[in-house]
């Protein structure tokens, strides 16, 4: 997660897009296995080692502490945060009650919002220095 410093030095706290945008990852990793293990368990646990592997595998380099372990370019990982978002909100209204499908839906818009500065300046991250993808 993304932090901030604190202009005394005090202890980084994470900013306010980093805490929703985890706590709807949280949700599409609880939420979209339940919505699929009806069908096939092995898809559900699928689903989950993607929701979870893609992010980890794949990322822009600046974007967050580290080097990825493959870097792509920032529509990249912009679309493996809309996938994590879609899913959360497709799945809970699913499996889920209207009223928590709707809080969802609500915590995924906020995110978006919230999400906006840093995918303007992803849309314009290139993989790796100089432009290039290798």
């Amino acid at each position: 997660m993304e932090t901030r410093d604190a202009d005394d030095g005090a202890q980084k706290r994470p900013d306010l897009a980093s805490v929703l945008r985890f706590s709807t990852e949280l949700i599409a990793w609880v939420a979209t296995p339940w919505a699929i293990a009806d069908r096939s368990i092995v898809l559900a646990v699928l689903s989950v080692l993607l929701l979870i592997g893609l992010p980890t595998l794949f990322g822009t380099p600046g974007d967050k502490p580290g080097a990825p372990m493959v870097p792509v370019p920032g529509p990249v990982t912009i679309a493996l945060v809309v996938l994590q978002l879609v899913a959360a909100v497709v799945s809970s209204w699913i499996v889920w009650p209207t009223a928590a499908a709707v809080l969802v839906s609500l915590l995924a818009a906020a995110t978006v919002v919230t999400e906006l500065p840093r995918w303007s300046r992803l849309a314009r991250t290139p993989a790796a220095p100089g432009g290039s993808a290798g």
